[in-house]
């Protein structure tokens, strides 16, 4: 299918998408961020749909699919695939729409997605290793149940749903000029991107993958959808390894920005957001300000085509485990330079340890974690790494801890690699 085969997604096909979604979706506030905007040297503001219903901005694009099915499609009930927000969009909305839904979701699903699409009705069923895999089996079952498939992202009335976000804010900031938004399958930054080229040409968009599964810059410089290798990431929301049709279509046609981010920059932005803008937000909702904070979205002047502001950041979900909040934070405060791992090589008698904390105490470092390794093939008979996790006041503190310890005469490594500071 070539780009002038897909279907077009209009302005007046979101308006008809914003009419549906009275009184279903949140218009999500736009809230205001002193300390992000100094920190990018922008003004910044966040568009909030971490607070919309069922966690994220996929209720937007699911209601908008499932309430434009024929009465006889509703009747065959709808199956889905997901790792974790679109399973909850689909599931609120078959809820609303009187609809059966299965959803199928990665076995390593984060508990509370699966709970939460459970309790919103849904039949939940985890196959899978990722994103990809799932949406196979979900396929599968449509095709030999009947069920409508509800694609999370490769569907113009999904792609016009999310496309709502644009309407509003357009509404709530009238003088933007720049919107940065995370992108994975592609239907939020497509529907961005279709909004903003009939209603406000003016405003550049950049959307944002995290590095370690980017799909979109190998396919956009392949001129069609490819597959890309997927790592590990913690923002497993956009861990898509093939980009959508439709949504590339779009993103294609408009020439949009794409953008990636480490893991540290999305740990530090989620912990940013966290302390400074008060907002609980999951790691790929943060990628957009990691791209701001990280110099992946340019504001420099001095840099050729430096964003403008005022720049709208959607924050794209707040649906997070607590168990991976709580890895994500201390990644992002070890990245920050808020603790520091050091191993110190010790003579391994009495007296020496407390002598060594004695040292690190008169720096107020506060030790969270210590252990001894006497085995290590490399020390000689009678010496010990001591490995610790230390609190620090930042990475000026870290630097002073370090130089303070070799002053001392003590061996000091980093067994963290020296995190970048922020």
């Amino acid at each position: 299918m070539t780009e002038a085969d897909l279907p077009a997604v209009t302005l007046d096909d979101v308006r008809d998408a914003a009419a549906l979604l009275e009184g279903v979706a949140y218009r999500t506030p736009v809230q205001t961020t002193r300390a992000i905007s100094e920190a990018a040297g922008v003004r910044v503001l966040l568009k909030c749909e971490n607070l919309q219903r069922a966690g994220s901005f996929k209720v937007r694009g699911a209601y908008v699919r499932m309430a434009r099915l024929s009465d006889a499609e509703k009747a065959r009930g709808v199956v889905a695939a997901s790792a974790g927000n679109h399973a909850q969009g689909v599931a609120f909305a078959a809820g609303l729409l009187g609809i059966r839904a299965v959803v199928y979701m990665p076995v390593d699903a984060a508990l509370p997605k699966v709970a939460a699409t459970r309790q919103y009705g849904a039949e939940v069923r985890l196959v899978g290793a990722d994103v990809d895999e799932t949406l196979a089996a979900a396929r599968a079952e449509a095709e030999r149940t009947g069920a409508v498939f509800i694609h999370p992202f490769d569907h113009p009335d999904v792609v016009a749903g999310q496309a709502t976000i644009a309407l509003e804010i357009l509404e709530q900031v009238p003088d933007v000029r720049t919107v940065v938004a995370p992108l994975g399958g592609g239907g939020l930054v497509a529907g961005l991107a279709a909004t903003f080229a009939e209603a406000a040409p003016h405003v550049r968009l950049i959307g944002v993958q995290a590095e370690r599964a980017a799909a979109y810059p190998g396919s956009l410089a392949a001129g069609e959808p490819t597959t890309a290798r997927l790592a590990a990431t913690m923002a497993d929301g956009i861990a898509v390894g093939t980009p959508g049709a439709v949504p590339f279509g779009i993103l294609a046609r408009h020439g949009v920005d794409v953008r990636t981010v480490t893991e540290d920059e999305i740990s530090r932005s989620l912990l940013m957001v966290a302390e400074r803008a008060k907002l609980l937000v999951e790691p790929a909702g943060a990628t957009g300000v990691a791209a701001l904070l990280s110099g992946a979205a340019a504001v420099d002047a001095g840099v050729a085509d430096p964003v403008e502001g005022p720049v709208v950041v959607v924050l794209s979900g707040g649906n997070i485990d607590p168990l991976v909040l709580l890895r994500v934070v201390r990644h992002g405060l070890a990245a920050a330079g808020r603790y520091i791992q050091l191993q110190v090589l010790l003579d391994d008698r009495p007296g020496a340890l407390a002598r060594m904390l004695e040292v690190i105490a008169t720096k107020r470092g506060n030790i969270m974690h210590i252990d001894h390794d006497r085995t290590d093939v490399g020390l000689a008979i009678g010496e010990a790494w001591v490995r610790m996790q230390v609190e620090t006041k930042g990475p000026e503190h870290c630097d002073e801890l370090l130089a303070h310890l070799r002053s001392e005469g003590y061996r000091v490594e980093r067994s963290d690699g020296g995190s970048p500071r922020v």
